[in-house]
């Protein structure tokens, strides 16, 4: 049998022919592979969005850096105690009270770290 494969000889057409059929079908392969993942990056994006849209529209707010709020000189602020005063411009306090827990809240910072100098009605013209 391997006296019979020596005797066969592939001429230069052969050969010539035999590589490119071999290259194409690699170039097949891989476009078939690049296709195949722009698909499967196209369906994870597309199920990332919609991961993103479900989540809860209460999520917490990264901390920011909050100005530096004066300390009472020799001991800490027990989170019962607010600091400073608050001047309230045509507002009643149940609706301050409002506003600032919603700027602690929506900010991330605890109400006895804020320091509020004053709230004021802003009328529309």
């Amino acid at each position: 049998m391997t006296a019979m494969l020596l005797k066969m000889q592939m001429g230069w057409g052969e050969t010539l022919k035999t590589s490119i059929v071999g290259l194409l079908v690699v170039i097949a392969i891989l476009a078939v592979i690049a296709v195949l993942i722009l698909l499967i990056s196209k369906i994870m994006g597309a199920a990332t969005k919609a991961f993103s849209k479900k989540k809860p529209e209460t999520e917490p707010v990264k901390e920011t850096a909050a100005p530096p709020a004066a300390k009472p000189a020799g001991r800490e602020l027990p989170e019962t105690e607010s600091q400073g005063t608050l001047q309230l411009e045509n507002v009643d306090e149940p609706t301050a009270a409002v506003i600032m827990a919603i700027v602690s809240n929506q900010s991330g910072i605890p109400l006895n770290r804020l320091a509020f100098k004053s709230i004021k009605l802003i009328e529309e013209k």
